[in-house]
Formats: C-alpha cells, sequence, structure tokens
C-alpha cells in the first residue's frame, strides 16, 4: 500500500534521512520543518509524522489543532519519552507514538497498521443515515423528509452531511467551519447561522437540530 506520508521534522538530518528510506519503499513524503506548514499540508497526506520539537509550535499543539479537522493518521516521532507526553499525544488523538532513534521495519509496521485502521473506520457500512423519518443520502447528496425531496442547497447539504456523519454527537461551530468551508478562518460565521436557519426550515423538524450553547450543534434528539 502506497501511503501520501507528511513529514514534519525541523533537524534536516533526521528528516532527509527518514525521508529517504520511505521513498525507496514506494511511499512519497513531503517534509517540512514547521509546525505551521503542518497545518496547511496535512490534507495532502494519508498519514503525518510528527516530531514535538519544533521551532514555532509545539507539536502536541499542532497534532491538537490538526485534529480539530482532520481524521488523519498521525504518528508522533520524538525524542521525549516521558510517559507525560505520550499520554498526552495519544488523549490529543495521536494513532501512534514512538521515540527517536526509531527503527525503520518498527516504523513501517506501525505505519501500515495505523493507515489499515483509518481505511475500516472511514469505509462506511452504507451512504444514508436515518434520523427519525429523515433519510440522508450522502452519495446522492438527497435528503428526504417523511419520503420527500427537500432540495437542499450544496452548501446546506455539506452542513447536513457533516453532522450526520456523527448522529447524535455534538459537532463545534469550529469543526462545522472547517468541514464544509475547508477552513474555519476563510468561513464566515454568519454565513453558517443563515445555512442552519434554512436547513431548520427545510427539515420543518423542531427539535431535530439542536443548538449546544456556547458549542455546536447536534443532529438528534437527547
Amino acid at each position: 500500500m502506497t501511503v501520501r506520508v507528511l513529514l514534519v521534522e525541523d533537524d534536516a538530518g533526521v528528516a532527509g534521512a527518514l525521508a529517504e528510506s520511505l521513498h525507496a519503499r514506494g511511499h512519497p513524503v513531503t517534509s517540512v520543518g514547521r509546525g505551521a506548514d503542518a497545518l496547511h499540508r496535512h490534507r495532502d497526506a494519508d498519514l503525518v509524522l510528527l516530531d514535538l520539537g519544533l521551532p514555532d509550535l509545539d507539536g502536541l499543539d499542532v497534532l491538537r489543532k490538526i485534529r480539530a479537522v482532520s481524521p488523519v493518521p498521525v504518528i508522533v516521532l520524538t525524542a521525549r519519552g516521558d510517559e507525560r507526553s505520550v499520554v498526552r499525544g495519544l488523549r490529543l488523538g495521536a494513532d501512534d507514538y514512538l521515540t527517536k532513534p526509531v527503527r525503520l521495519a518498527e516504523l513501517l509496521a506501525r505505519m501500515d497498521a495505523v493507515v489499515r485502521r483509518a481505511v475500516a473506520r472511514d469505509t462506511p457500512a452504507g451512504d444514508v443515515v436515518r434520523v427519525e423519518d429523515v433519510e440522508i443520502d450522502l452519495g446522492a447528496r438527497r435528503v428526504l423528509v417523511a419520503g420527500h425531496d427537500i432540495g437542499l442547497t450544496t452548501k446546506e447539504f455539506e452542513v447536513l452531511a457533516v453532522l450526520a456523519a456523527r448522529p447524535g454527537t455534538a459537532v463545534s461551530r469550529q469543526q462545522l467551519m472547517d468541514e464544509v468551508w475547508g477552513d474555519a478562518y476563510l468561513a464566515v460565521s454568519r454565513s453558517l447561522d443563515v445555512h442552519l436557519t434554512a436547513l431548520r426550515a427545510k427539515l420543518d423538524r423542531p427539535g431535530l437540530l439542536t443548538t449546544i450553547r456556547g458549542f455546536g450543534y447536534r443532529l438528534g434528539r437527547d
């Protein structure tokens, strides 16, 4: 399985050796040395190898920001071997954690394992989500309420699809804007409010799409 790797490592020597080894085994590697670059490039990767000791941002902060908007697998590579960093990294959403120096065979095995888990997790059992009498067909991009197509706009559907992917689970405004517009900084918060108002009106199911004050929204009743 070919894996597009984003390597986030500020030590040019370590990055070069690791990238060369991964390239030799058929994995394309993009190397960056700063956390800010990782936040811009992670969407193009199948896997992120993330060092914690970066010059501009703490690697754990980079991990937290990536995980807030993306399920891309992340393996943390670091010289920090203390238990506290390990626990924090895993709690923030790291898929695996290896201390340097890393044996290449072990890294390749861990990469294969986390990518396979991600593929299994992201493969849907079905493309249709049902909540009460609302049927959301993610593949056909169509929503039926009591059997009738309610004719959502593209953005209305995309907002609903993010919520439908996590029925019954709270989704933050930040995450909604990141996933629908690609970047919360590019999204206009008021625009989200407009789409949600229209979506509620078209669904015509009071209480089904609820606001969680100070956080975000949830599809599904308590």
